[in-house]
């Protein structure tokens, strides 16, 4: 309580002092009489892998662990996530997926085998959490699946008997075993992919051999009428089109096939170079900067694949889903290289507020995005030391966003919008979003990505005043400790009128999620 009280005079004092520097105002104009598409639940998806400490220890800590828990899932977590309200969760991966085999992760878990993560560094893996308790999770936390299927090592036959075990009611001998496995009714299956990245660690396929895979393994994915999935096929990545052009040519839009979207995947590396990505902490200004330029490249990505999708699909019922997306930096000096363990700071928090922004304006054809991934690797919500946790920045902009699920867009414009620059790098210094809530509420996010600079925003329209959250912290790079995990916390939103308008002023390097009244 302490903490916070200082913290909340801290960030007080650091907006008046900010205020001192303010630019010249931003004016947003938000069109209510022009609403867009629904921006669905699931762009705020996320992801576990099997994958460094991302499920064990992460997640699941096993019945007998002196870490608090129930039927083996962590207390602490479980309870995190609750408060998050996540709609949808992928699993078992990644890359993982195209060499798991699901028979391994069922039954008796002292009599599953033991086998190696050849995907993540060769450890071994107890197979303790397999689909029971991938299922018991997601209905813990009341989120929908997405299951992604074994293309690589599998077979038609394992891929079509797993979604049999997985939704058949029927009396089949793979229903059965379900059932003495331990669960009676059917689960719903809401999504299933056939591979992943089958362009590279899914196999090093070319799009037409993958194509006529996908249209070969589809054919046999039957369900019963009322638990049919939505397939998801594996497409490319970064600003390769190449994928999703053959796939929008060469899958027929038939019922045994569905092709309801085509994964993509983009990380964003500081530098743009994955043989040196960059620092999660300790960075420079130039690399402050070129994080965000990169990150705002996924929209050039969405409107090319998208205007391919397009030409096949007007109707835009099959999604351009960003499956995989986050920021990705230089392993720690003595971290396991193949856990992806990363510290988590206020610059991911803005980049995960940035993509949030730019996948609402193309909600129409963007159904679906996975964050990479949900606790210990990459860009995660939730970072874990044994018995300890912590909530990230990440997780905070994620919590603060959660009114933007389901709502429906409200297109926007930006005057006098300033460029921050750095050398050689420039980009718009705030990025907005703003949509109709469920509830019929007007709700607008904002993002200034300048290190220093606080703007005043202007709101053009009726509204009178505003409520929400402000995430900024004292330095680019803050982040929160086992030892001090209020550093990044959100703190309230101040507003001000002025002529009649709405007046936010936006501190330096922050976030905000307001309401408007």
């Amino acid at each position: 309580m302490k903490n916070n009280v200082i913290r909340h005079v801290f960030v007080s004092i650091f907006g008046l002092l900010y205020c001192l520097c303010t630019q010249a105002a931003v004016t947003i104009t938000i069109d209510t009489e022009k609403p867009g598409a629904t921006i669905n639940k699931n762009i705020y998806g996320q992801f576990a892998e099997h994958l460094g400490r991302g499920i064990y220890e992460g997640i699941w800590v096993g019945p007998n662990s002196a870490i608090p828990n129930t039927d083996g899932f962590r207390n602490d977590v479980i309870a995190a996530f609750k408060a998050l309200q996540i709609p949808l969760i992928r699993w078992p991966g990644g890359c993982f997926a195209d060499e798991y085999h699901w028979r391994n992760g069922i039954g008796p878990r002292e009599q599953r085998p033991v086998t190696v993560n050849a995907s993540w560094g060769n450890v071994t893996d107890n197979n303790a959490f397999g689909t029971h308790e991938f299922f018991a999770l997601a209905e813990m936390l009341e989120a929908d699946v997405y299951i992604n299927g074994n293309l690589g090592t599998g077979t038609p036959q394992e891929m079509a008997e797993w979604l049999e075990y997985m939704t058949s009611p029927s009396d089949s001998s793979l229903a059965q075993l379900r059932r003495r496995n331990g669960r009676d009714a059917p689960w719903k299956v809401h999504f299933f992919a056939i591979g992943n990245e089958s362009w590279g660690c899914g196999g090093n396929m070319t799009p037409d051999y993958y194509a006529n895979l996908y249209k070969h393994y589809a054919t046999f994915l039957k369900t019963p009428a009322d638990n049919r999935p939505q397939l998801i096929a594996s497409g490319g990545y970064e600003d390769k089109t190449q994928w999703t052009q053959t796939l929008m040519e060469k899958v027929p839009q038939t019922w045994s096939l569905r092709m309801g979207g085509i994964g993509h995947h983009y990380y964003t590396l500081p530098t743009g170079n994955w043989d040196k990505k960059g620092s999660a902490t300790g960075f420079t200004e130039q690399e402050w900067l070129s994080t965000f330029v990169n990150t705002m490249k996924v929209e050039q990505f969405i409107q090319s694949n998208s205007a391919i999708m397009d030409r096949y699909d007007p109707d835009k019922k099959v999604g351009f889903n960003i499956d995989e997306w986050g920021t990705w930096y230089d392993t720690e000096e003595g971290d396991n290289p193949s856990f992806l363990y990363q510290q988590n700071t206020l610059r991911d928090a803005l980049v995960a507020a940035i993509n949030f922004n730019i996948f609402h304006k193309y909600a129409d054809r963007v159904h679906m995005t996975n964050i990479a991934q949900m606790v210990n690797v990459l860009q995660a919500m939730v970072l874990t030391d044994k018995e300890k946790m912590l909530l990230t920045p990440t997780y905070y902009a994620f919590k603060m966003f959660r009114p933007f699920q389901n709502a429906i867009h409200l297109p926007l414009a930006l005057s006098d919008n300033p460029h921050y620059t750095a050398g050689d790098l420039q980009a718009p210094q705030i990025s907005a979003s703003s949509a109709k809530t469920v509830k019929g509420n007007t709700i607008l996010s904002l993002v200034n990505i300048h290190p220093t600079d606080a703007i005043d925003v202007k709101i053009d329209g009726p509204w009178q005043k505003a409520n929400g959250e402000l995430l900024t912290a004292a330095t680019t790079d803050a982040h929160n400790t086992f030892s001090n995990q209020d550093v990044v916390v959100p703190s309230k939103v101040a507003f001000a009128e002025s002529d009649g308008q709405l007046v936010v002023t936006l501190p330096a390097k922050s976030v905000a999620v307001l309401t408007l009244y």
